[in-house]
């Protein structure tokens, strides 16, 4: 058994099993689904305002719009405490075991705390404050109006759905050994192509929207 799957072990026996499995599924299920249907949905910023702003903003009612928040916000809610508790039980030893497991292991930790800064930045600026302060969804205009004249948006996004992509697709693994579907070495060192497959689609579908939000913004021009 590797470090990391070690580490993992030692601090899932100090975790009630249905609490850890179920912060695992709700780490992995419905986020990753939404995850994926959000960047897919995303993806129509290639056909202009009025394709993504049908796609991302509008909803066919309002019981479909307050369901997709409760699909969203109280997973992540529970997922976000889940991780917060093992967080703090996490001591790195890439001191004295430098390998890849180790490796990957504290990356899916520090990421975690990016991931999270990003997504509550991402849904209060996009879809709470929008709603709730100015009265309308989202504009297309606005988000591509940033994301191609305001550097630090551009960044934020490029590094937030970076570390998004590989929080999930790393995370998919660490899903699998606790569901017991990866129990020993040779098959997790099999799953790591998919793994990294998982991270490139992801994070190939999350920069193709940055770039067509980036390329239209330029018809805006710059923020009065």
């Amino acid at each position: 058994m590797s470090t990391q799957a070690a580490t993992a072990d030692a601090v899932s026996n100090k975790t009630p099993l249905l609490k850890s499995r179920l912060g695992s599924f709700l780490a992995v299920v419905p986020l990753s689904i939404w995850v994926v249907n959000h960047l897919w949905n995303n993806l129509s910023a290639f056909d202009g305002a009025a394709a993504w702003q049908q796609s991302v903003t509008t909803y066919a009612n309002p019981y479909s719009q307050v369901l997709t928040f409760i699909i969203v916000i109280l997973p992540l809610l529970f997922h976000t405490g889940w991780g917060i508790v093992r967080l703090f039980s996490f001591k790195p030893n890439n001191g004295r075991y430098n390998n890849y497991g180790n490796l990957k292991y504290l990356l899916q930790r520090v990421s975690a705390l990016g991931v999270l800064a990003f997504l509550g930045a991402h849904i209060w600026l996009a879809f709470l404050r929008p709603r709730l302060l100015l009265g309308h969804p989202e504009l297309f205009s606005d988000i591509a109006q940033q994301m191609h004249f305001h550097t630090p948006t551009l960044a934020v996004y490029i590094l937030g759905t970076l570390g998004t992509a590989y929080h999930l697709a790393n995370g998919l693994q660490g899903f699998a050994m606790g569901w017991g579907l990866l129990g020993t070495e040779r098959s997790m060192r099999r799953f790591e192509p998919v793994a990294l497959t998982i991270f490139a689609l992801l994070t190939a579908m999350s920069w193709g929207v940055i770039y067509a939000l980036y390329t239209a913004g330029a018809a805006f021009g710059p923020p009065a």
